[in-house]
């Protein structure tokens, strides 16, 4: 961390404060709706309107992507959340009950549309601030930071609900994400290209270009399916987390708090482990096999205390996988297309996970919570395993192998 660039810094603690503005405000928002409403049904409807025009922008805003200064937007956007997360506020102060609806519906509307579009820039940013043979390091050490944060804004914002109203938690996000803008003012990146003029046509041709792009890429694709299963299991994860915990076995409300925090954790530790392996594509693959064991291993507990280390397990091991192929993904990508291709990727992640919350919630289909960890599992490990003994046989078995070997042609050339 103290040899990182001073924008991948801006980045990193840009993410943070977001990051913990944004988990205590989803926290918030549930609490404020439900309330309101007493109804679970408005709890579906506020998640469609965060999901379904968040999905659509994703499949047609790639061709923007590629032509947007992307510190810049990024610093945008954290200002436009910042100010969004007062809506809320404003619609109970204005309109009681209604107009704080109003403002939450509107929250999770903008929230919808941004996120696809900060995701995909801040992906495609780090190789523009960081080094090649540092790019595995930087993803994990924003994704670890990241999944910690998740982990402790809950707690945190529990605590600050009990000296405050919880409509005041909208304040603090709020701070949060102009924090983030504050920060993320200070990435000076350039646009080194020139902008074609804007038509529907280009629009169209650019769209169909990039999706051409990324089917062309074996590898680019290779990796996003075997990381969309895993947001799959992460999908099906979210429905039967807590009727195992408190239905199959038993446990305690504070048991599935544990057990919901061990993922986070054992994320952490996983990124601290990254920096001590091989980046090579044995211990890539060896992270989604073992990430799949993990969920594979639910199927076999009985005990709450097994649930937490099958977690533990799994998010230590998680790590290995994402991190490197996403820096593959950022190494392999043509880097003038690279905020484009990275949200068709961004578009199979966020689609696969609303698959598996169907999956796993169908009156169609009868598999016990069980049956159903021990499928997605299987559908992890599985191509993993395949992979990881495949990685075996190839030639250029280090994952800066491709790299190194272009900078010395070119060197000798």
């Amino acid at each position: 961390m103290k040899k990182s660039s001073r924008a991948f810094k801006a980045l990193w603690a840009g993410e943070i404060v977001s990051e913990f503005g944004g988990a205590a405000g989803a926290i918030i928002n549930g609490l404020v709706l439900y309330e309101i409403t007493g109804s679970k049904e408005w709890m579906g409807v506020l998640w469609l309107v965060y999901f379904i025009p968040s999905l659509i922008l994703q499949m047609v805003s790639s061709p923007f992507l590629n032509h947007v200064e992307k510190g810049k937007m990024l610093k945008n956007i954290q200002l436009i959340r910042s100010i969004s997360y007062t809506l809320p506020l404003l619609g109970y102060w204005a309109f009681s009950n209604t107009g704080a609806i109003t403002g939450l519906v509107l929250l999770q509307c903008i929230l919808g549309l941004l996120q696809p579009i900060y995701a995909s820039l801040a992906f495609s940013l780090l190789p523009d601030i960081c080094k090649e043979d540092e790019l595995a390091a930087a993803n994990g050490l924003l994704d670890g930071t990241l999944r910690l944060m998740a982990f402790i804004a809950p707690g945190v914002t529990t605590l600050l609900l009990v000296v405050m109203p919880m409509q005041c938690i909208y304040v603090i996000s709020a701070m949060m994400y102009f924090i983030s803008f504050l920060s993320l003012s200070r990435i000076q990146v350039k646009l080194n290209q020139r902008i074609p003029a804007w038509t529907k046509k280009f629009w169209w041709a650019e769209m169909k270009l990039g999706y051409k792009i990324f089917f062309q890429k074996p590898k680019l694709v290779r990796l996003t399916f075997l990381s969309s299963s895993v947001q799959f299991a992460v999908g099906a994860s979210m429905v039967l987390s807590v009727p195992f915990i408190r239905g199959d076995l038993k446990g305690e409300t504070w048991e599935y708090a544990i057990f919901s925090g061990c993922f986070s954790v054992g994320y952490a530790l996983g990124t601290l482990l990254l920096r001590k392996l091989p980046r090579n594509n044995q211990v890539m693959y060896l992270g989604l096999v073992g990430g799949g064991v993990s969920f594979i291993m639910l199927f076999f507990v009985h005990l709450t205390s097994f649930a937490w280390l099958c977690e533990l397990f799994g998010g230590t091991l998680f790590p290995l996988y994402n991190a490197n192929s996403a820096a593959i993904f950022q190494k392999e990508a043509p880097r003038e297309r690279l905020s484009q291709l990275s949200a068709v990727r961004l578009l199979f992640f966020r689609s696969t996970t609303p698959l598996g919350i169907l999956f796993a919630s169908s009156q169609f289909i009868h598999f016990s919570s069980r049956e159903i960890y021990l499928i997605v599992g299987t559908l992890i490990a599985a191509p993993g395993l395949f992979y990881f003994f495949s990685a075996f046989g190839e030639k250029e078995n280090n994952l800066l192998d491709v790299q190194n070997s272009v900078n010395k042609t070119e060197g000798t050339s």
